[in-house]
């Protein structure tokens, strides 16, 4: 979707900017995706005729606040988005009428919307439902006091009236609960009268610990009998509840392993920041992903050859087939369990002073510390990480043995533990291929023959 450069320049962003809540909507025979670069220019909106794209290059809206939306009604188009308020932890929703066809807004934004009281009020959606304009907006800040809480008016610029039974989704009270942080709600109706929410959460581990991100969840809404929509069952979720039977999706399912056979990389591999684009290559080496290094490390916020996939499972195995022969020292290639610049974990192929080896690298809070390291000899080699739910193995082996080189508790890499050192952490464990020449160019490439992402059962 925002594929290219010229769409979504991440140079010199670090982890936790670039795109916030984008809100997808389709109008009028179009897609129009609508979004915040944070640190770099504002928000912006692309169109595309179809949903796989091509996408259009931005049109930028303007740099004020974040979590933009787009509302449609009577053929008009309204834009919606935080705002700055009376203090930082009370921002307002604002709104303005938007030409969609010049992407200008219509006059100046005039605030909506100043929440029920909680702390950040955010990421706010209006539907037209049952004769009304509905608002559902986040608040409690997106932690562990995450909620959603709905108001209603006739007019597009309000009044609106709060609902007198919020939260509609809030599982603040719940705190055993397998899923914490629920919010940032939007709304589906489908064709058969039926209406879904669509919603951020978490799965927290090993004492309110998160490291696999924000999820997407999806609850059934009806509506109340004095016309208040409610989420769920009032405004609580379960992993599997009993819902309307929704018509079956049409998405191919995919594969447990990539040999890199195609012309392109399946849309589940993403990047960190934009790769240049002669660091990551299909085709220069038949069935293989070819990984050139550049001279910065995962270690920087720098154009990095990275290419991964995000963590789903709480107990899952990835592993790789890697060859590559280093020439100079700095130049190392691997598999990464990564958080973010300064919190990830490597196995690393590279030359120590006897030769070729493979190490495990622990990097939390910007120390790097050697869990393990083996000599290996020529040829490619075995990469592998095992997630057993609270930790994280590091194994690689050139035959049928696997040699184990460090154990980390996955709480290392979570949320609760980079919040600690730094700005919030919102996207989770990413895994995945990595080359670099720490400092210069790599002089050989890093070829991948496969790599397997497979959730596993603990024995």
């Amino acid at each position: 979707m925002l594929a290219r450069r010229s769409q979504l320049d991440l140079t010199g962003v670090a982890s936790s900017g670039g795109i916030y809540a984008p809100t997808l909507r389709y109008y009028r025979g179009r897609f129009l995706l609508v979004t915040t670069h944070v640190g770099g220019g504002g928000s912006f909106l692309v169109t595309a005729s179809r949903p796989e794209g091509p996408w259009s290059d931005p049109v930028w809206i303007d740099d004020g606040g974040f979590d933009p939306s787009l509302f449609f009604d009577h053929g008009r188009v309204y834009y919606a988005r935080d705002g700055k308020g009376a203090d930082f932890d009370h921002p307002v929703i604002e709104q303005a009428e938007l030409d969609l066809g010049r992407g200008r807004l219509k006059g100046s934004m005039q605030v909506i919307w100043r929440g029920t009281g909680g702390v950040w009020p955010e990421g706010a959606h209006l539907h037209a439902l049952h004769g009304r304009i509905y608002l559902l907006a986040a608040e409690g800040g997106t932690a562990y006091g995450h909620c959603e809480v709905a108001a209603r008016a006739d007019s597009p610029f309000g009044p609106f009236e709060p609902c007198p039974h919020n939260p509609v989704l809030s599982h603040r009270q719940r705190r055993r609960h397998p899923i914490q942080a629920t919010g940032h709600a939007d709304l589906v109706a489908l064709e058969d009268g039926s209406v879904w929410a669509v919603f951020l959460g978490i799965r927290p581990r090993t004492g309110r610990h998160h490291h696999l991100g924000r999820e997407t969840f999806l609850a059934p809404v009806h509506f109340s009998d004095d016309g208040w929509p409610v989420i769920g069952d009032a405004g609580q979720v379960e992993l599997e509840m009993a819902a309307p039977q929704l018509p079956p999706h049409l998405f191919a399912p995919v594969p447990a392993r990539d040999d890199f056979d195609g012309l392109a990389l399946d849309p589940i591999w993403v990047h960190v920041r934009n790769p240049p684009n002669s660091a990551v290559r299909l085709g220069e080496r038949a069935g293989h992903l070819r990984l050139w290094g550049q001279p910065a490390s995962l270690d920087e916020v720098g154009p990095v050859a990275f290419v991964a996939r995000r963590q789903q499972d709480f107990v899952m195995c990835c592993k790789t087939w890697l060859d590559f022969s280093p020439q100079q020292p700095g130049e190392e290639a691997g598999l990464s369990v990564r958080a973010r610049e300064d919190f990830h974990l490597d196995l690393a192929v590279r030359l120590g002073q006897a030769g070729r080896e493979v190490v495990a690298v622990r990097r939390i809070g910007g120390v790097s510390r050697v869990l393990g390291r083996a000599p290996i000899p020529t040829g490619p080699v075995e990469l592998s990480v095992r997630a057993e739910g609270d930790r994280y193995q590091l194994l690689a082996g050139t035959g049928r043995a696997r040699v184990l080189l460090g154990r980390v508790p996955t709480r290392a890499l979570s949320a609760e533990t980079i919040a600690r050192r730094g700005p919030m952490h919102f996207c989770g464990v990413v895994l995945g291929m990595y080359a670099t020449g720490r400092g210069r160019p790599c002089t050989v490439p890093a070829d991948f023959d496969w790599f397997e992402y497979r959730p596993t059962v603990m024995g």
